[in-house]
């Protein structure tokens, strides 16, 4: 079955709260995707969310073929499979999205939206661009929110400062991150926009904007 026609709201019906109306319930539970260019504090800021709301959200561990930077665990922020596994899964459509970046696969499996719907939570994914535009196509109902810097060149030296960039991959984290940010101008690549340009700032826009969401499945 293509994955565009799969049936990816099914993960979420029986979880839909008894006491809404069909359609509020439809989308208490959709799902949110957050994007943006590496070096802009996702996880920073997706780590803080988990935290307040320990019970409310799940986040979708992807799949990579990258090797783990210092501190990563296996199952925490990704999981880290051979290549091989990586391609088995893609033959077998087993994921919603995947894409190639820097020389490594990435891709978020359909198991693990499942795993997440099955433990009544709202599902986060982060995921790169070409993922955010497969996942437009699925029947997922997802919602969209885009992390900016707030310019290049401040975005390059957050990039430096981790101290984990050689030069060749630190320019095309930032050819990358020209081309989603062009992407995001467009009027429908994403429902909200918030540039981390102050970390607490940021944090108060994206929580209040994912929560109400998950709440109320309102965009705004």
């Amino acid at each position: 079955m293509p994955l565009s026609s799969f049936p990816f709201s099914a993960f979420f019906k029986p979880f839909f709260r008894a006491t809404r109306s069909a359609s509020t319930m439809a989308s208490a539970y959709r799902p949110i995707v957050i994007s943006g260019p590496s070096g802009t504090g996702k996880s920073t800021l997706l780590k803080r969310l988990f935290a307040e709301y320990p019970d409310t959200f799940g986040f979708s561990i992807s799949e990579t073929t990258r090797s783990p930077r210092p501190g990563e665990q296996h199952g925490r922020e990704y999981n880290f499979v051979t290549k091989d596994a990586f391609l088995e899964l893609v033959a077998n459509n087993g994921f919603i999205e995947h894409a190639q970046f820097g020389g490594n696969f990435y891709g978020t499996s359909v198991q693990a939206v499942k795993n997440i719907a099955e433990k009544k939570r709202i599902c986060i994914l982060d995921i790169e661009m070409e993922g955010v535009k497969q996942v437009k196509r699925t029947d997922l109902n997802a919602r969209f929110l885009f992390l900016a810097p707030p310019s290049l060149e401040v975005l390059e030296q957050r990039l430096r400062g981790r101290g984990t960039e050689t030069e060749e991959s630190l320019e095309k984290r930032l050819s990358q991150a020209r081309n989603e940010l062009e992407y995001a101008k467009q009027p429908a690549a994403h429902d909200k926009i918030v540039v981390n340009d102050d970390l607490e700032k940021a944090y108060v826009e994206l929580r209040d904007w994912v929560v109400d969401g998950g709440k109320f499945g309102a965009a705004q």
